[in-house]
């Protein structure tokens, strides 16, 4: 499903060389459930934006379902991780002007969905997640954990075949942050969706099928 084949970034600040990941190898089976732990500045954001594509190694190979997505163009993998890959960002990402019901829609608009389809599945999900009360507010009329309700229904909406999601409970309380976690186990258990999830919570991470951490830009396993 994933692999990772000895993938490295490097950044250079004021002429000094950073090595934020080492040649890293690393297996994600179709529907496991991986988490993914280390201090700030290990390096854990920066390889789930590489596993979603959104930045790019300086070495090594991504592979996603045994393709290479790193030899395509721009627009090609804006294609492809809008189809097949669902993101959840510790502070929701969600557009302010529009309600919950239209952010969850737009990776459907962006993907060609049709609006009348878009709204429909959007509107089921939306449900799903508790929040068939909730389609027509405003992120800043709902609170905390029905704002990342939200996104994890806007994550789903294409079907993806995988989620990333970066400190999903991180934000949020105890209590709030244990539904989001029930949430997010049910969809991967259900859904048989590939969930990768960076965190410090080490009990959702027990949660979780497997654990790996990243340290000094290389990753152990973490039991």
């Amino acid at each position: 499903m994933i692999r990772l084949d000895n993938l490295s970034k490097t950044f250079f600040k004021d002429g000094a060389k950073i090595e934020v990941l080492r040649g890293l190898n690393l297996e994600i089976a179709r529907g496991e459930s991986l988490a993914m732990l280390g201090v700030s500045g290990a390096g854990k954001s920066t390889l789930i934006h590489i596993l979603g594509t959104i930045d790019h190694p300086t070495g090594g190979h991504l592979h996603i379902n045994g393709l290479d997505v790193f030899e395509w163009d721009e627009k090609k993998k804006a294609r492809f991780r809008n189809a097949t890959i669902g993101f959840i960002f510790q502070f929701n990402n969600l557009l302010p002007e529009f309600d919950a019901l239209e952010n969850t829609m737009m990776p459907a608009l962006i993907g060609k969905m049709s609006r009348k389809q878009a709204a429909s599945k959007a509107a089921k999900l939306l449900g799903e997640v508790g929040l068939e009360h909730r389609l027509k507010h405003k992120p800043g009329e709902l609170s905390g954990g029905e704002q990342q309700r939200v996104a994890i229904a806007r994550a789903l909406v294409m079907e993806p075949e995988i989620i990333l999601a970066d400190e999903p409970t991180g934000n949020l309380d105890t209590e709030t942050g244990k539904k989001i976690e029930d949430i997010l186990i049910e969809m991967n258990r259900t859904r048989k969706i590939t969930l990768v999830v960076v965190t410090h919570n080490k009990l959702l991470a027990e949660r979780m099928s497997r654990r790996i951490g990243l340290r000094d830009g290389k990753i152990y396993d973490y039991e």
